[in-house]
């Protein structure tokens, strides 16, 4: 049975889910969710995602949703193909789970804020926070400023092979260089490992939406 995704093709966690399931070369058939519809609070969505949130799977009966969590799930179940996305060795393992927790608490929450204050609450009639989006920006050069000094070192956030740790960030970075906050071309570290993970076939194939 082929795996099945439900999302919205440009929502941002679903493209997470998206770029892994093409560096893992892994078939799917894509559901299309129509958030701006409410399609996601409906009674038949919220029997398998509580939240109402996109995306969740279906793979031969195992629902599953959080896309770091589906990210896993099938950087593991898919290991011997594609990309190998989460190292198996010990000490390399503790660094990709180091470099995924530096994604969690010191990047998404200040790109994920800048992208809702200034893309997402005027989509749905909201006001941006002025304040707050300028407080998240200053707290955002901060962090990169930590990512130049990793990044200056190696290749990738937790080594010299990419991981799911360095796919995390995209699609949320590209929200924000998308409305005009650029971060990362002037720290040169960063700037290499952004052009980097951006340039990948798999991100290439996804970025602008899933048919």
């Amino acid at each position: 049975m082929v795996l099945k995704l439900y999302g919205f093709p440009t929502s941002t966690c679903t493209l997470r889910v998206a770029v892994v399931l093409k560096e893992k070369n892994v078939p799917f058939e894509y559901h299309n969710v129509d958030l701006t519809k409410g399609e996601h609070k409906a009674p038949g969505f919220v029997v398998h995602q509580p939240f109402g949130q996109v995306p969740y799977i279906d793979d031969d009966g195992l629902i599953l949703y959080e896309s770091r969590a589906i990210a896993r799930y099938i950087a593991a179940k898919y290991a011997s193909q594609g990309t190998q996305l989460i190292p198996t060795d010990p000490t390399a393992h503790a660094l990709f789970e180091q470099a995924a927790s530096i994604e969690t608490s010191n990047f998404d929450p200040f790109a994920s804020g800048l992208a809702w204050e200034l893309k997402f609450t005027t989509w749905f009639g909201g006001k941006t926070d002025e304040a707050r989006a300028k407080s998240l920006h200053t707290q955002l050069a901060a962090k990169l400023d930590a990512y130049e000094v990793i990044l200056g070192k190696q290749k990738y956030l937790a080594g010299n092979q990419v991981t799911l740790a360095d796919l995390f960030h995209l699609p949320y970075g590209s929200v924000i260089l998308d409305i005009g906050i650029d971060e990362f071309s002037s720290r040169p570290n960063v700037k290499r490992w952004w052009g980097d993970i951006t340039s990948r076939e798999a991100w290439v194939a996804v970025k602008d939406g899933i048919a």
